[in-house]
């Protein structure tokens, strides 16, 4: 078994630039100027994802993102079609917020986005193998390091 040098900095770093090159990867055309940044979206759209039914301050303390950020990233995604949102039963004043039970065709978009190209540019290579090792080596992290994994560290 090989043990690298990689150390919890290098790995934070690491995790920085793959969230950098995934932003650029995104298609943003059509979706016009918003104030709320990719990766809040995405943070939001991943903890509703793993705790469906939340209101937007569960979603904030287990974030750590504003209030305010979470519940403009909320709207962004109802916008889209990512997240359906309903009253509280015991809170009506308390909005709960779901994965949308179907993908809407923007959330099919992004999904598909591919990221060869933007995955290239970031190695500065034009070699499809190289890329696609580099790919396949990507997707074998993604089978192991799942939003379950935070929780398992956490617990």
């Amino acid at each position: 078994m090989y043990l690298g040098d990689m150390n919890g900095v290098e790995l934070f770093l690491l995790g920085r630039t793959l969230m950098k090159i995934g932003e650029e990867a995104l298609p943003t055309e059509g979706i016009g100027r918003h104030s709320t940044s990719v990766r809040t979206v995405l943070i939001v759209v991943g903890d509703v994802r793993a705790h469906p039914g939340s209101a937007v301050g569960e979603i904030a303390t287990r974030t750590g993102l504003p209030q305010s950020a979470v519940s403009a990233a909320v709207a962004r995604l109802r916008e889209v079609g990512a997240v359906v949102t309903e009253s509280d039963p015991r809170d009506r004043r308390r909005l709960l917020i779901r994965p949308a039970p179907e993908a809407s065709d923007r959330v099919e978009q992004v999904r598909a986005a591919p990221i060869d190209t933007t995955l290239a540019a970031a190695l500065g290579t034009d070699d499809p193998q190289r890329v696609a090792e580099i790919v396949a080596l990507l997707d074998e992290l993604a089978r192991h390091l799942t939003p379950q994994a935070l929780a398992r560290l956490r617990g």
